[in-house]
């Protein structure tokens, strides 16, 4: 069966959504960042260790934006610019230093909706959790601030010769003040693909780390030297010896966990037998639709967050939406 994708189906991909302009052109221009942190209209996110503060306001969940001059010290990054004319910045240190009294609430770990949160308390938590039900703007900010977080954190020292780099370009470099070496955020481009063959059926797997009944689609990093397509037909067949043709690409998003961006592909598979590599795969299973629809309903099998491409490339397939997280 020939599968249609037509434009927007994907969408929305929830970690690919963003309300500001990144305005790269005045990373380079300290006077007007300092002129930015100056201003008390500017809005800034702290983010530690991958999360950042929350509140919940009626059925809405909302970043915590501070003004600078409410912000704890750590290393800026200049997030962007609104149509209104607001700078954005993130902050890396601990929400626990951003002013709130009393002790700062459980990190929030697992994805939740927003009746989870309890009205008005600034809760700190990540993307996995929270992702799907943050606006536009703040899905923006945070994905942002997560992966340049992300970045710094494992970048403060020279590649070359060891020397403590400075950061630069607001938070967009760093720069080794030793030999004069610029460093950029680094981006790993993975390909995630739904295979699906001549009998309409889709080809879901398990890592050996996950717990039973947690599956998803396919999914393996570009390797040096190969094409996004080259990507998708061979870890297919390296994980669980599958034949794929006619890779179609479809969409992508950030996945900063730490760094990733996921490539979406449908590919049809020219053969069915499953040889899965036990390294990778503990189980892999053909599903029609309705075996997959009976496998969620029955709880034997639970899918990736409606955050993740993984989710969105399953309910594509699929045709609508489907029920039954991780």
């Amino acid at each position: 069966m020939e599968i249609t994708v037509g434009e927007g189906v994907l969408g929305p991909l929830l970690l690919a959504r963003s309300a500001i302009d990144r305005s790269a052109v005045l990373r380079d221009d300290v006077e007007w960042i300092g002129r930015a942190w100056a201003d008390g209209t500017t809005k800034v996110v702290v983010i530690d260790d991958g999360r950042a503060l929350v509140r919940r306001s009626g059925d809405g969940i909302g970043l915590v934006l501070l003004s600078p001059d409410e912000a704890p010290e750590g290393e800026r990054y200049l997030l962007g610019v609104g149509a209104d004319g607001v700078a954005y910045f993130a902050v890396a240190a601990s929400p626990g230093n951003a002013g709130w009294n009393g002790a700062a609430p459980a990190r929030i770990v697992a994805p939740l909706e927003a009746g989870a949160l309890p009205e008005g308390e600034a809760v700190p938590t990540g993307l996995r959790q929270v992702g799907a039900l943050l606006g536009d703007l703040d899905a923006g900010l945070l994905v942002h601030a997560v992966a340049l977080e992300a970045w710094h954190s494992t970048h403060e020292f020279c590649p070359r010769c060891g020397g403590r780099t400075e950061v630069r370009a607001g938070g967009h470099m760093r720069v080794c003040p030793d030999d004069g070496s610029q460093h950029f955020p680094r981006v790993d481009p993975a390909v995630i693909m739904l295979v699906h063959d001549d009998e309409d059926r889709c080809l879901l797997a398990r890592g050996p780390q996950w717990p039973e009944g947690r599956m998803s689609v396919l999914a393996g990093f570009v390797e040096p030297g190969e094409s996004l397509e080259q990507a998708v037909i061979r870890e297919v067949a390296e994980e669980v010896g599958v034949r794929v043709t006619a890779p179609r690409y479809l969409g992508s998003q950030p996945w900063p966990f730490p760094r990733s961006l996921m490539l979406g592909f449908f590919a049809r598979a020219t053969s069915t037998e499953l040889v899965p590599d036990a390294e990778e795969i503990a189980e892999a299973r053909w599903f029609t639709r309705a075996e997959l629809a009976d496998a969620l309903r029955s709880g034997e099998v639970a899918l990736p967050p409606v955050v993740s491409i993984a989710r969105r490339l399953i309910e594509t397939w699929y045709g609508g939406d489907l029920h039954g997280d991780w």
